[in-house]
């Protein structure tokens, strides 16, 4: 593992690397353990905090101090895309807004009566009904909460000068 430059703070990494990997374990958590299925707006969440993941562990292996701070703010960037998203399926669920998506199943093969006991047996998932919420915020809340505030966190340590 390189020496961190001393104009992108430890922390600022760090936490580019463990809140995706936190967030992301806990949806994928929910879905495997809590039982929950995810919506297909649960999904698009989930790929930024990947991205973010594999940008912030390239932080870890690189050496220039431009480019530790640059991968370290992509990946807070990603972050924020996935608080977003999270903003606009909150949004949906609390009927703010109409959602751009019908949430619809994945096609099916086989014969037309096996995809039909498929469909049958499939759980329905909507995008505009939170599976489960602890304080009146449901998942997708909390990932907004959590990922805007940590990128905005993140992106802050990363660009304030190191103190001596």
């Amino acid at each position: 593992m390189s020496r961190m430059p001393r104009n992108v703070p430890v922390l600022a990494r760090w936490l580019a690397l463990l809140l995706p990997l936190a967030l992301l374990g806990g949806a994928i958590g929910s879905q495997f353990i809590g039982g929950l299925v995810p919506c297909e707006m649960c999904v698009w969440q989930r790929w930024p905090h990947l991205a973010a993941i594999i940008v912030a562990g390239l932080a870890f292996l690189v050496r220039g101090r431009r480019q530790v701070a640059a991968l370290v703010l992509l990946a807070a960037l990603l972050i924020a895309l996935s608080g977003a998203i999270g903003v606009y399926h909150a949004g949906t669920e609390y009927h703010w807004w109409q959602g751009i998506t019908e949430c619809t199943a994945a096609p099916r093969q086989g014969s037309p009566m096996e995809m039909l006991t498929q469909a049958l047996r499939a759980p329905i998932v909507r995008c505009d009904v939170p599976q489960w919420t602890m304080f009146g915020i449901s998942l997708a809340g909390y990932n907004a909460i959590f990922s805007l505030g940590g990128a905005v966190l993140i992106a802050l340590l990363a660009t304030r000068k190191a103190v001596r």
